[in-house]
């Protein structure tokens, strides 16, 4: 049986030295991982490549 790699998970370079308040994300192969930087060990959501570039592409352009 072939484990499942763990994401590369990575945050945003605009988050704080204190670590709050912050998602991570990661990508992998069919969808975009989300996770809470300040509890990794929760369950993180996915949310598919083209629902991610529209949730970015909506916050650039507030």
């Amino acid at each position: 049986m072939n484990a499942t790699p763990e994401p590369a998970w990575s945050k945003s370079s605009y988050s704080g030295s204190q670590g709050d308040d912050c998602v991570e994300v990661a990508v992998i192969e069919q969808a975009v991982c989300v996770r809470d930087s300040k509890d990794v060990a929760r369950p993180h959501f996915a949310v598919g490549r083209d629902g991610w570039s529209r949730f970015v592409g909506f916050l650039t352009d507030v």
